[in-house]
């Protein structure tokens, strides 16, 4: 499993049997750049210089999340937003969220790059 793999991946509906626990959990949370587990979610802050930044990244984030039919928490504040994604229907983390989280870090650096 690499990053490229993640990104090129779509999520799929999932149950309690896809949930990602003890090693598997670590090499996947390896691929990702700042995410942590957090209260059962993957988490990670995103920091911007304003708040229509934050907006435009929570926009994009939007569309590709509801392309991946995986919705994730969302904290948004004035020059931040925390991301946690978990997999409700399997009560954990499963490798949709870590698909979502590794294009999360791609709109992330797209919006940076402009």
């Amino acid at each position: 499993m690499t990053l490229d793999d993640l990104l090129g991946a779509h999520c799929a509906p999932l149950d309690p049997s896809h949930r990602l626990e003890g090693d598997a959990l670590t090499t996947h949370l390896q691929l990702l750049d700042g995410w942590q587990i957090e209260d059962g979610a993957l988490r990670k802050t995103f920091t911007f210089a304003n708040y229509y930044q934050t907006l435009a990244f929570v926009n994009a984030l939007a569309w590709m999340v509801h392309r991946e039919d995986h919705h994730p928490d969302l904290l948004v504040q004035y020059n931040r937003c925390t991301v946690a994604f978990n997999t409700h229907s399997a009560g954990g983390i499963t490798r949709n969220d870590f698909i979502c989280a590794a294009k999360t870090d791609s709109v992330h650096a797209q919006g940076a790059a402009r």
